[in-house]
Parts: structure tokens; sequence; C-alpha cells
């Protein structure tokens, strides 16, 4: 009987973590490639967004790119962001930092550290502050895609020679665009201890002060939402039947809760919103009966029967 020599099981040994380490190498040395592919990709899809905006008819630009985050992460930041669209609606970025782990690249979570300035085409610009103003976004293949923002401590200050804006502070900023099922999309947004430019019985019944904002939306024929302004992207869902199916609209200040639970609106000629909402005027202290009936969003207005509770929000 022939025995197995000792001297080839410690070579065999001895080859064991050699192979080991270059496969580590060769794996390390894929991801590297793969990382440095992906950033490639990033800087390709940007560049093709920005020449789609300006063909559109659309502004985009930036001062400075950095993409980094090597190995994990895809790491962009960019400074002197400029988007436009041919209505004069746009926005100024000073800094904008983003992120997305490599393996789930569909998904960013973007900061804006110094906030950000918004042009109003009538109105003139306003600047947003905050001590935090960060979103997520995913679902790029969906319309509309999933967005969520979130903000702490904001101010809005139009700049000199602008109109006023309806916020001047809010204590805290939550909005989410959500997709949904049968060509919808899904709106929500709370505002919390807000300092809004309230008017008629809205303003007395708040007391002036500071007051909360829930709103929930759920938007029909969101695929019609296409044109190169934002007015007339809104005509042409309009015109495809879009219409808005409001679930919740409330404002709370003082002792008073006006809130709208049930209601269809629509986007008139003009831009203002008109339709019939059902809606209560309460009492947050407990006393006192209810005001119920229906809001009238018409000519502009906003009525609760024969009283005007302020002006009919506008979209463009």
């Amino acid at each position: 009987m022939t025995l197995p020599d000792p001297a080839d099981r410690r070579k065999s040994r001895r080859r064991g973590p050699g192979g080991l380490f270059i496969l580590v190498i060769l794996l390390a040395a894929a991801w590297s490639g793969g990382w440095f592919w992906l950033k490639g990709q990033v800087e390709q899809r940007m560049d093709a967004v920005v020449a789609q905006a300006k063909q559109d008819g659309y502004e985009l630009r930036w001062a400075g790119r950095k993409i980094s985050g090597f190995p994990f992460r895809v790491d962009v930041e960019l400074t002197d962001v400029v988007a436009t669209e041919p209505s004069g609606w746009g926005v100024a970025i000073p800094r904008l930092k983003g992120e997305a782990f490599a393996y789930a690249i569909h998904h960013w979570v973007v900061v804006l550290p110094e906030g950000l300035t918004f042009n109003r085409p009538d109105g003139g610009a306003v600047i947003v502050t905050a001590r935090a103003l960060r979103a997520s976004l995913t679902d790029f293949d969906k319309r509309p895609p999933s967005i969520a923002v979130e903000g702490v401590d904001l101010t809005f200050t139009p700049e000199a020679g602008a109109r006023p804006y309806f916020l001047s502070a809010a204590r805290s900023l939550n909005a989410r665009i959500i997709p949904g099922p049968d060509d919808q999309g899904g709106v929500l947004l709370l505002l919390g201890g807000t300092r809004m430019a309230l008017e008629g019985l809205a303003a007395r019944a708040t007391e002036g002060g500071l007051v909360d904002f829930e709103l929930d939306l759920t938007l029909t024929r969101v695929s019609g939402f296409e044109g190169r302004s934002w007015a007339q992207a809104a005509r042409a869902w309009t015109g495809a039947g879009g219409v808005i199916l409001v679930r919740k609209a409330s404002v709370s200040g003082g002792a008073a809760v006006l809130s709208a639970k049930s209601g269809t609106l629509t986007v008139a000629p003009d831009g203002r919103l008109q339709g019939d909402l059902d809606a209560e005027l309460g009492d947050l202290s407990g006393q006192g009966q209810p005001l119920r009936g229906r809001v009238s969003l018409v000519e502009g207005q906003a009525r609760l029967g024969p009283l005007v509770i302020g002006p009919s929000p506008r979209l463009f």
C-alpha cells in the first residue's frame, strides 16, 4: 500500500491562502472598475438631462460638479445650480449635495445646506433658508417618481422689490409625491408652526398666530402633464381630464380649525383652482358648535356659504 506524501499536503495548504488572496484582489479590481464605470454613467446621464432640458426650452446648469464616494457610494456635489422654465418659474441653489449607494443607484438623498431661492413669474424671487432641508428621490421609472422632502425651521424672505409671499416661516415641512395605480399620483403636505398670510374669515379665526396646514390630494391623469412650461403642462393636464381629488385639507390655529374632507377641483384658465369642498369650521377648545357647509372656489375666491375665506389657490 502506498501512503500519500506529507510534502504534497503541505504544498496544497500553502497554495490555499495565496489563491484566496488573488481572488480578493480580483474582486476588488472588478468593484473598483465597476465604480468608475458607474461614475461615468452618472456624469453622462446628468449631461443628457441638461441637453434634453435645453431642447425642451428649459435651462439647467451648474458652475461646478464633483463626484466622489468611492468605494461604496456615489456622492455628487454641485455649486451654483440654476434651473428655469420658459414661463419664468425658476430656482437657484448655491450648493447641492446628493448621494446614493453604488448598489442602489436609483435611490438618491439630496441635501441643500445653504437653502435655495425660487423665482415667481409675477412676484419675484423668494429666499428660502432652513436649519435642515433635504429630499429623497426614487422610482424614476414611474410617473410621478417618489419624492419626499423634509425641512426644519424654514424662513421665506422675498428679495428686495419682490411681492410678499404667503409664507414667512415654518417650524417644519414634510411633503411627499407618491406614484399610484391607474395613472394617479398622491400629494401629501404638512406644514407645522407656520406664519401664513391668511385673509378674511381664516385670518380672523386663527387670530393671526401660528397655524398648521395639512393637505392630502390625489391627482388623476398624471400622464397628461406635458408641456414646455409649468403653465402649459398644467393646461395640458386639465385638457386631458385631470382633476384633483381632495381627501383632506385643513388649516388650524388659535382656537379654530378649518377643514375640508372631500371634493373635486379643477384648474381654471387663469390658473386658479375651482370647485366645491365639504368643509367644517370648528373650535379646538371643544366649545360651541362647528359651522358646516361647502367651500366654493369660484372667480378667484374661496367662500364658505356667503363668507369670504380668502383667495382661491393659484397653480400658475
